[in-house]
Order: structure tokens, then sequence, then C-alpha cells
């Protein structure tokens, strides 16, 4: 029998515990996991010396493993999960799948999700001091305008016809990692909805929604978006 480890996440209103959360039911693992929630307020455990003692960066998602060492960061993690446990391999199955799923998603990760989370630390101050250290409106909007430009590349990337970015049958970690920056984008502080811009952004939201990993991962409804609620666990 599998040992369920213990993972240290966030409500899936956020970007980097979220695209975990969504591989871990897209790998069809996500039950063998036992899930601690922070609320990343700005007082939250999350910044409190038990979580800093095993991750000092103070974020999440982090990972504890059997040994007592952990791993954090959210490529890293799916990583080790993708190698370690069966199912699907999410990253991809051969060297050259692998190498088209890390391209495409460094490129999203950093020119498209990162724009818009360092959008809404400079523009909005909701999460306190200790994240929010700088409040610069016009460097938001500048990252705004990069999301939406690299964004207007992807979907001219999909407008081929292909369901996910690597015109497989399934999707990557490079897709979880998109639809988690189309999520992030409709954040109403954020109000930079892509799925509403791009044709093909759209069609490939939809076709995430219709997913039962999609709705799983989205079942705590604490996304911020009302239109995910529909998946609140439930209802």
């Amino acid at each position: 029998m599998t040992t369920r480890l213990r993972l240290l996440t966030s409500p899936s209103a956020f970007p980097n515990p979220q695209r975990l959360r969504l591989f871990m039911h897209e790998k069809g693992i996500a039950d063998q996991f036992e899930e601690t929630i922070y609320d990343m307020t700005p007082g939250g455990d999350q910044r409190k010396w038990p979580h800093l003692k095993i991750n000092p960066w103070g974020e999440t998602p982090t990972l504890l493993l059997e040994d007592g060492s952990y791993l954090s960061e959210t490529a890293a993690i799916v990583r080790y999960l993708d190698e370690s446990r069966p199912g699907r391999k999410i990253m991809g199955g051969s060297p050259l799948e692998q190498g088209q799923d890390t391209m495409w998603e460094n490129r999203i990760w950093i020119h498209l999700l990162y724009r818009i989370v360092t959008m809404f630390h400079v523009m909005h101050q909701g999460l306190g001091p200790k994240l929010e250290l700088t409040h610069n409106p016009a460097w938001g909007e500048h990252c705004r305008k990069e999301a939406i430009a690299h964004a207007a590349l992807v979907n001219q990337h999909l407008a081929d016809g292909r369901p996910w970015l690597l015109g497989k049958d399934e999707p990557t970690f490079a897709d979880i990692t998109l639809c988690v920056a189309i999520a992030f984008s409709k954040f109403p502080v954020n109000a930079t909805p892509l799925d509403e811009r791009f044709e093909h952004l759209d069609s490939f939201w939809q076709r995430w929604q219709a997913r039962p990993s999609f709705r799983q991962a989205y079942a705590d409804g604490n996304s911020g978006l009302k239109e995910l609620d529909q998946f609140k666990a439930g209802q």
C-alpha cells in the first residue's frame, strides 16, 4: 500500500498550489496525500516558524517525504511524483515529449503566468507586507501587456486545431500551467480574462472545464471565480 505523504498547500485561487493539485487529479493520485491547506492570510501559518523550519521560503506547495526531507517548488514536486507514481506520464512519455513539454511549460510560466502573478503582487496589497513588497501600478500594467502579448502567441499556436499544446490527445504539465494562467487572469483583482480575449484559449479553457480532473481540482469552492463555484463539492 502506498504511503500517504503530507502536502502543505493553499486554496485553489493560488496558482502554484493549484498547478500541483490539478496535476495530481490528472495523474489520478490525489487521494494518496494528506493536504494541510494554509489560508495564506498575512499572519497565516505558512509564514510561522513550524512551516519556515521545513521550507524557509514560506511558500506553498511543500511536499514532506517519508525520510523527513521535503520538496518545494511546483515543477520539482511534479517531476518527482510523475516519475515515482504510477499512471500516465503528465510531463511527457518520451524524451522528445518531455523536452517539448518543458519548453512550453517554461514559456507559459515565465512569460505568461509569472507576469500575471507579478501584476497581482505589485498592484494589490492583499497578502500583506511580507509578500507585497512593492506597490508599483505602472509595472503592473507593463506586466499585463506582456502577458497579453505572449498569450497571443500561445493562441496562435493552438489555431491549427490541436486540443493541447503538444498536439496530443491528453494534456501535459504545460497545459496545466496554461489552464491555471487563464484561471488567474480571470481573478477579479487581475481583470485580464484571457479566455475572453482569445478564441483558441477560450476553447482550451472550455476543454479543461469538461475534464473530471479539473472539476475535482476546483471542488474546494475557493477559486475566487464565480463560474467555477458550480464544481464545489456537494453541489
